[in-house]
């Protein structure tokens, strides 16, 4: 997986949110697109793709110590997006 993949991803679902905002766990999108969980998985790369697509007062809801890890939790807001 590659950093389009998981923007791919993460963008499908800001664009198909209900309501004002969608929460997007890092561990979700890594098991939508494969290879997580498992011994080649790239989750420092979903989440970096994550924290870069985060725009004006989008905000990280929860974040595992080191910053990267599936329980990383991003809330986008629709009007950012």
């Amino acid at each position: 997986m590659d950093r389009n993949t998981f923007y791919n991803q993460v963008m499908a679902e800001i664009r198909n949110m209900y309501g004002d905002h969608i929460d997007i766990r890092s561990g979700d999108i890594h098991e939508t697109v494969g290879g997580y969980p498992g011994p080649d998985h790239r989750m420092p790369v979903c989440c970096e793709v994550m924290y870069s697509i985060m725009k004006g007062d989008d905000m990280v809801i929860t974040a595992p110590p080191k910053g990267k890890g599936a329980n990383l939790v991003i809330r986008y807001y629709k009007r950012n997006h």
